[in-house]
């Protein structure tokens, strides 16, 4: 008897909840989003649910809204990454610890250092989250006045994959001897120079810190472009991606799997998270009930400024009764504007429906009873629409503590999660391949 194919949980946390009415919920933690004692609550109520990995997304600048509508929001203010998953990583031993660092304006030797030391610090759990700055906000920080084109980001951002996993192959696994009565720490034919220069970057290396426990960090992608399908099927190991529909989803696993294919990538060497927004009720109507409590939590304010910064226009002059005009290219991220586009036509939505979508959260959701949600996720894996779910939750703790007491016993109960961790590294627990040194074998 063949074993079911088994579901790939991660947890969308930063912010802890994707919708803007989440910290008004009755009971909400109004302050999660920066209370170190609430996310280590969190992290390690994810870590007995058995889930794979802690996901930290970030942003480099304040969302690009009018203050009317960001005064609103609890994203305006979170931890940086690395500090806060460093921290995490001595208050737990098994799940994945997986954090944003861009492409765009960050430096490849401090990216290869930070995950490289986190991989250590967790004992092989870290996994890096590639991005391509979209918010032209973030231009500003960094001493610029324009931001970089969308294609232009993306070729940056491949060769700057190449110079990381170079840097982390910069030391053989063997390298240091330790050898006390010799007096020699380390071999030094076992160390190598990158001394990389490319059309974006001039990095000479070596980097110094040993080879990560994982060899590398899992490497995760989000992009849902043609650059950024092309850039997951050369690099990413985990995909996390917003279809809205199971159709788009299988047609996004399907067309990813088949480039790694014929490129020679070995299509299980990905696993294709979505990000699914799940509220759970002890019957389908109850959570449809706590579904629309939240969204009638979201200012309208909120809700046409989400609008905006996804379309990359002023959605406040459109007519809010009416349709949407013809939307122009963004330089931000096209995937988003597309999807959002589509689901305006789609469901024929008005703009002002559309941005009271998009202010709670407008993308793939799953709203009913753990049986109902499990039957979802069952059909997902089953179809080949993906590989299990990047979790976001309506509000936190209840929101995540009904997904944990509820649904990951029902998706036990039908042999498509695990009971146990297979292993004790990130890539052991999504079944992934350590890569090989580059340099030595």
């Amino acid at each position: 008897m063949t074993t079911p194919r088994q579901l790939k949980l991660g947890a969308f946390m930063r912010p802890v909840s994707i919708h803007t009415g989440a910290w008004r919920y009755p009971n909400a933690w109004r302050d999660a989003n920066f209370n170190f004692a609430h996310l280590k609550r969190l992290i390690q109520n994810l870590e007995k649910a058995r889930f794979d990995a802690f996901f930290m997304a970030d942003h480099l600048a304040m969302l690009n809204m009018p203050i009317e509508a960001l005064k609103r929001s609890h994203t305006a203010t979170s931890f940086e990454p690395f500090t806060l998953l460093s921290a995490l990583s001595q208050a737990t031993e098994h799940i994945g610890l997986v954090a944003t660092a861009s492409t765009t304006f960050d430096e490849p030797f401090h990216i290869a250092r930070r995950f490289a030391s986190l991989d250590h610090l967790s004992n092989g759990r870290a996994g890096w989250n590639v991005v391509t700055t979209s918010n032209p906000d973030a231009a500003l920080n960094f001493g610029l006045e324009e931001h970089l084109d969308h294609d232009q980001r993306y070729a940056r951002a491949r060769e700057f994959y190449d110079v990381v996993t170079g840097l982390w192959d910069s030391w053989a696994d063997d390298a240091f001897v330790r050898d006390a009565d010799s007096g020699v720490y380390f071999d030094p034919e076992k160390l190598h120079t990158l001394d990389h220069k490319g059309e974006y970057l001039s990095v000479r290396g070596p980097l110094h810190i040993a080879r990560p426990p994982q060899g590398w960090p899992v490497i995760v992608q989000a992009g849902a472009s043609e650059p950024g399908r092309q850039l997951a099927a050369e690099t990413a190991e985990v995909i996390f991606v917003a279809p809205g529909t199971l159709d788009e989803g299988r047609e996004f696993y399907a067309d990813v799997k088949g480039r790694m294919a014929r490129i020679g990538r070995d299509p299980d060497h990905l696993k294709i998270l979505p990000g699914a927004f799940v509220v759970v009720g002890d019957t389908v109507e109850e959570a449809r009930r706590i579904r629309a409590h939240l969204d009638s939590l979201v200012h309208e304010q909120s809700a046409i400024a989400s609008l905006s910064v996804a379309l990359g226009v002023d959605a406040s002059r459109f007519d809010l009764d009416g349709f949407l005009p013809p939307i122009p290219p963004t330089n931000a991220s096209r995937s988003t504007q597309e999807r959002v586009l589509a689901l305006a036509d789609r469901e024929q939505l008005t703009v002002r429906q559309l941005a009271q979508r998009l202010g709670g959260y407008a993308g793939l959701s799953f709203v009913g009873t753990a049986q109902t949600i499990a039957d979802e996720m069952q059909t997902w894996l089953e179809t080949h629409g993906s590989d299990g779910f990047n979790i976001m939750f309506p509000w936190l703790p209840g929101g995540l503590d009904d997904f944990v007491a509820k649904v990951i016993p029902e998706l036990q109960a039908r042999g498509i999660f695990r009971q146990e961790y297979e292993g004790t590294t990130l890539r052991e627990n999504l079944g992934l391949p350590r890569p090989m040194n580059r340099f030595f074998g």
